[in-house]
């Protein structure tokens, strides 16, 4: 199953271009021309990944449509894409989870992507193993946390799962 992507951008050859590629390569993409085309897009569909353009009908478009993903209950991951990176003293790592600067080749691109969808799904995979198990780690009890610990240090050891 091709993994899903909102790709929003108000520039009609750099989003069909994308789009193009993004396809060529798996993924199942769904465009938008401006913010609140995306907004209208992430409630209607569920998408893996969210890639907006920083600017399009004002400075902080893309950002707005950054902060409507987040808002969605399937969490999707982020990406900015813009001509002009925010230095250093600009950008948090809560705004969006990768920045990726125009112009960029196909293959960096792709590469920047699937690391992105990587990190986001261990993140998502460790937020849901604090609300699977929400125990802290000083309440378990000493002989666990040894026994857990002798597991961890063990490299040729394996757990059984099931």
């Amino acid at each position: 199953m091709a993994r899903r992507i909102l790709l929003v951008d108000d520039d009609p050859t750099v989003r069909l271009t994308l789009k193009a590629v993004l396809e060529l390569n798996g993924f199942s993409v769904t465009t938008a021309a401006s913010a609140s085309e995306a907004e209208q897009k992430l409630s209607l569909g569920i998408y893996e990944l969210v890639i907006t353009d920083a600017r399009m009908e004002s400075e902080d478009s893309g950002l707005r449509v950054i902060e409507m993903a987040r808002q969605q209950p399937y969490t999707p991951a982020t990406a900015l894409l813009t001509a002009f990176p925010p230095d250093s003293r600009g950008w948090t790592e809560t705004e969006s989870d990768s920045v990726l600067v125009k112009p960029i080749g196909t293959h960096e691109l792709l590469a920047q992507l699937e690391e992105v969808l990587i990190r986001h799904q261990q993140k998502l995979a460790a937020q849901s193993s604090k609300v699977a198990d929400p125990t802290p780690a000083s309440a378990v009890a000493p002989s666990s946390q040894r026994m857990r610990s002798r597991a961890e240090a063990s490299p040729g050891v394996h757990r059984r799962v099931g």
